[in-house]
């Protein structure tokens, strides 16, 4: 199995591509579509990678093909702008998850 790197910029990419992971720079929202059905379609994939900009800017897209595929797992990742995330998103989701508080 191989992971698969769906990128909106250059240095996550490259970063990436260091690491040994093969994948694409993207900008907008037909490249993505094409972008994601080429690497579902790759059955090696086992993880594709998404920079966590297309979460925020394009949910219905990643939103569908998590819910219409079981595989290939879909990772949303932060890129070297950092994440869009509360600092404390893992103690929150816990929080509302099960209810106990940490």
């Amino acid at each position: 199995m191989k992971m698969y790197l769906i990128s909106d910029n250059i240095d996550t990419y490259t970063g990436m591509r260091l690491a040994g992971v093969d994948g694409v720079v993207v900008h907008e929202r037909e490249e993505l579509k094409e972008a994601l059905q080429k690497a579902i379609s790759d059955k090696e994939n086992g993880i594709i990678l998404l920079t966590e900009k297309f979460g925020r800017e394009f949910p219905e897209i990643v939103d569908d093909v998590k819910l219409r595929h079981k595989t290939p797992l879909i990772i949303e990742i932060p890129d070297r702008h950092g994440t869009g995330r509360k600092p404390d998103f893992i103690t929150s989701y816990v929080n509302e998850a099960i209810g106990l508080k940490l």
